[in-house]
């Protein structure tokens, strides 16, 4: 590949921020980060919030290539990527542009701020590197905007660890048939396996829908309800699970009222699944389904010791450490939403506030922060990841390889529901996992349809 074959793409802060080793992921071509960028990651990397983390990975990753023996003229010139563990095609070069240096020209954008000095660096770089493609990496859309009024041919996001192009393709853990689902098959054959009824049915039959495991199958006109156990380029292994068993099915006290909440419900108390995702609307049950689910496992069953609830907490390293009491104290303005569910699971009980702490003792349940997981080894418990909408790809892996043997982990969220500045529905942390699980034996994902909290949340959900 010649020169000018090798796109050259300047990285933003928050690309290193959202991903600290994005500088691997351009494979050939050359990667530039701008000195504005390096200075930005300094002010980031003693701050006392989780993304700091990320800023000194990346600083770390960018000595790791740029430290030793190697001078100034070859580190603004471009040093070659080592090879790396999983970023065995990453063949390009890593420079660091001295934008404090340049004096811009004067048709570009007015040196006031950060963004501005790398937009005006990918400005720069685009004439001095002509014919040669430059591409400005940013996740910031209004710097994008910008980027594209003050003359930058081709600005991208980054988008590496995207794995849908549009959340309506996003996969929803069920599909529903047209009409009766039998009708459409010749020959099914049926046994019994234990306490199930298994079906396998030909996939060709079915048209062209990659099914796969742990996804439910429902159908318009009939009772039938099935999960896929397993699949073959020719049939589908099916356990059959009807609606009337599903809609029959409780959890301390709570029952389905709807499908897609008995399918929940099924995935839930199924201890051979060790991570269900619920997605959905405001108001459609994830927090209730879990939390009961959760209880029924711990409380009832006896399979698992203890439940531990934690989410994502914006400003929270910050605003924590000021609040009064114990870990689970401070915890408590972010997690209300479970206590408040706990007391709707026992709002008829004679006296609710004694039964809440009676059950917050008897099931164990610890209120823990998302910023405390890294390093722990989770055993026998039932872990509740709620707001999983605002966590990135990086930060929701490194919850789910915290989960040690006998536990399960239950991870909600609503994509519309997302307030992390650089996160969209198909960038999320929930995403990428539902689509990085969805053929996984021990996992399944049910999108809850329908609003089932109140009339006024339904109508407000659909109109506003």
């Amino acid at each position: 590949m010649s020169q000018n074959d090798k796109k050259l793409f300047v990285l933003d802060t928050n690309v290193l921020l959202h991903e600290p080793l994005a500088i691997y992921s351009f494979k050939e071509h050359d990667v530039v980060v701008p000195m504005t960028v390096l200075e930005e990651l300094d002010t980031i990397k003693d701050r006392k919030r989780d993304v700091s983390r990320d800023a000194r990975v990346a600083i770390r990753a960018l000595e790791d290539i740029l430290g030793g023996k190697i001078t100034p003229e070859e580190i603004i010139s471009g040093v070659p990527l080592p090879t790396r563990e999983g970023h065995t095609d990453a063949s390009g070069s890593l420079s660091i542009f001295p934008d404090h240096q340049v004096n811009f020209e004067s048709h570009s954008l007015p040196d006031s701020n950060n963004d501005n000095r790398i937009i005006n660096t990918a400005l720069y770089l685009q004439q001095q590197y002509q014919p040669r493609q430059v591409i400005l990496v940013t996740k910031d859309i209004n710097m994008r905007l910008k980027a594209k009024g003050a003359g930058i041919e081709q600005v991208e996001d980054y988008r590496t660890d995207q794995l849908i192009d549009d959340i309506r393709f996003l996969a929803k853990g069920f599909y529903e048939f047209e009409g009766d689902f039998w009708q459409q098959f010749d020959d099914v054959e049926t046994e019994r396996a234990g306490r199930h009824t298994m079906h396998l049915v030909p996939r060709e039959q079915l048209g062209k829908e990659p099914f796969y495991i742990n996804q439910y199958l429902i159908d318009e006109d009939t009772e039938f309800c099935a999960r896929i156990s397993g699949h073959t380029d020719s049939q589908l292994q099916l356990i059959d699970r009807g609606r009337d068993r599903l809609n029959h099915y409780e959890a301390w006290g709570v029952k389905p009222k709807n499908i897609y909440q008995g399918m929940a419900l099924d995935a839930l108390l199924d201890p051979d699944i060790e991570l269900v995702i619920l997605t959905g609307p405001a108001g459609c049950g994830k927090t209730l389904l879990a939390m009961a689910a959760a209880l029924e496992l711990v409380v009832e069953r006896k399979q698992y010791d203890k439940v531990i609830v934690t989410r994502n907490t914006p400003e929270i390293a910050e605003s924590i450490g000021f609040l009064p009491g114990t870990e689970e104290e401070k915890m408590a303005p972010w997690l209300a939403a479970i206590t408040d569910t706990l007391e709707v699971l026992h709002k008829n009980d004679v006296n609710p506030s004694g039964s809440v702490n009676y059950i917050m003792e008897k099931a164990n349940i610890q209120f823990k922060s998302i910023n405390f997981m890294r390093g722990r080894s989770i055993q026998n418990s039932v872990v509740l990841l709620d707001e999983c909408q605002n966590l990135t790809a990086s930060q929701i892996k490194t919850m789910i390889t915290r989960m040690g043997e006998g536990t399960k982990l239950i991870c909600s969220g609503n994509l519309a529901q997302i307030d992390s500045t650089y996160l969209t529905a198909v960038t999320s942390g929930l995403t990428y996992i539902v689509e990085r699980f969805k053929d996984f034996e021990g996992s399944a994902n049910i999108y809850l349809n329908g609003v089932v909290r109140s009339r006024l949340a339904e109508f407000a959900e659909e109109h506003l």
